[in-house]
């Protein structure tokens, strides 16, 4: 009788000190967002049809043929009248960024909004003991951490981290990053920075495939603060409940789908292939394997296994447009998808059986502010928190795509209302609009003509002029 009371009380321990075990882990793996800041650049960086002519008319290696690619293009990529560019390429130096060009550049964004950011949240720079700067062309010595550090006079203990090469879904990868970082770093601020280096990798070629990157990528970024001492729980916006990061780089198709390099002549540009949707959706389907079982209902995840073998022992095909089989509104309730272009967010709307209202954000923060790389799902966020859609324990899941190839997912929940009207303030009121087309056609579409065909580039470069005025 004694042994089996003892047997009985070492179980009992065994239980107990397994369940303080995962409550103790639970509690260093909260992860909190006290805020985050998107850059809207000046008014004097805005890309409207004129600008854009002008920028295309300087490249002299252009003919007829690459003229009609880049209207048709243009038209169908989703992308307004209101995104911005960088100073360089505004003041007809593309050809020639200096290095200061892009550190300038940099200074203008991440010092923007962290100004902002510390100024909103009421949080010192001092405070701050994790700094994670993600941009993935431009890696200058002094890193950029260490140019925010010597701004702001942080501590010397501060442990900074900067990522780059990788693409547009750094942001998120950064934020994993701090909560991994959270583990040992205990009741601790993190500011992670997402922006890109545009202006120095402008393209000045001809290659097509090279020439989408200046039609989509825009000037942009955004600071978020972190932090992981629950005191804070009360005024964060957002915590941290999942993250999930997959990489498919092993796959020749997708490693090249998103490629920097030189054309045959020696311009340094990005590369962009058709095979980029295919490769989103492959490492997307991926990493929804593993992320879904962990936010989705218990319910819904026998639904979904039961159907799908019954389906493969009458080998029934899913459903065209089914999307993943899963109701992923069960256990989410907004989708936050990289705004990479009209293309990749079709095929993951495609991908998950997402109707227009979900990928309504995304399509807004495209035509808005064009693809800002790694910054870019967080003007998504803004337009939901700007259109008073996000309520105290909504769910998020953030979708983010990026060279290499990977996709990094998230899911945030909801702390409070939200309904800043953040970087969007100037014209939420305006969104969505009637129309997403680009006026580009309107003024430009004679390049279709067949009687260009023929013509001198003298003469369609006056009448881009002309009808630019």
């Amino acid at each position: 009788m004694e042994l089996f009371l003892a047997f009985c009380l070492l179980l009992l321990y065994s239980a107990i000190s397994k369940l303080c075990k995962l409550a103790y882990e639970k509690r260093d793996q909260r992860c909190y967002m006290l805020g985050y800041q998107c850059h809207k650049a000046a008014e004097d960086q805005k890309l409207d049809t004129g600008s854009c002519a002008k920028i295309i008319v300087r490249n002299q290696s252009l003919g007829i043929e690459e003229y009609r690619f880049l209207l048709k293009t243009m038209v169908s990529s989703g992308i307004g009248e209101d995104t911005y560019c960088p100073r360089n390429v505004m003041e007809g130096r593309e050809e020639f960024a200096t290095h200061q060009d892009a550190l300038s550049e940099m200074d203008d964004i991440i010092f923007d909004t962290l100004d902002e950011l510390f100024a909103k949240t009421g949080v010192s720079p001092s405070e701050i003991g994790i700094i994670v700067a993600s941009v993935s062309l431009f890696s200058p010595a002094p890193s950029l951490t260490a140019r925010v550090i010597n701004r702001y006079k942080m501590r010397n203990d501060v442990k900074a981290f900067n990522l780059s090469g990788m693409g547009c879904s750094a942001s998120v990868i950064a934020v994993d990053l701090v909560k991994q970082l959270f583990k040992t770093c205990k009741n601790s601020f993190a500011i992670v920075v997402s922006t890109e280096s545009i202006g120095p990798n402008w393209y000045s070629g001809k290659e097509k495939s090279m020439m989408l990157s200046n039609i989509l990528f825009r000037t942009g970024g955004c600071s978020m603060l972190l932090t992981n001492n629950g005191v804070w729980k009360e005024k964060a916006l957002l915590e941290l409940t999942c993250s999930v990061r997959t990489h498919i780089g092993s796959d020749d198709e997708a490693y090249s789908s998103c490629f920097q390099l030189e054309d045959d002549i020696g311009n340094k540009g990005f590369r962009l292939t058709r095979d980029l949707p295919r490769a989103g959706a492959k490492a997307l389907a991926k990493n929804l394997r593993v992320l879904l079982p962990k936010v989705l209902p218990l319910s819904e995840i026998l639904h979904y296994t039961i159907n799908h073998y019954r389906n493969k022992m009458m080998k029934r095909p899913a459903p065209k447009g089914s999307g993943p089989g899963l109701n992923l509104k069960s256990g989410i309730d907004h989708f936050c998808v990289h705004p990479g272009g009209r293309a990749i967010i079709d095929e993951v709307g495609q991908s998950l059986a997402l109707n227009d209202h979900d990928l309504e954000p995304a399509r807004m923060a495209l035509h808005r502010f064009g693809n800002t790389s790694s910054g870019g799902l967080w003007y998504v966020l803004g337009y939901m928190e700007a259109k008073k859609l996000l309520k105290k324990g909504d769910t998020i899941l953030m979708i983010s795509l990026g060279a290499g190839f990977k996709c990094n997912n998230c899911v945030w929940k909801v702390m409070k209302d939200l309904e800043d009207k953040n970087v969007w303030k100037d014209c939420i009121d305006h969104y969505p609009p009637n129309t997403l087309s680009n006026p580009f056609s309107e003024k430009f579409g004679w390049i279709n003509d067949e009687s260009m065909d023929f013509a001198r580039r003298e003469d369609y470069i006056s009448r881009l002029y002309s009808n630019n005025n």
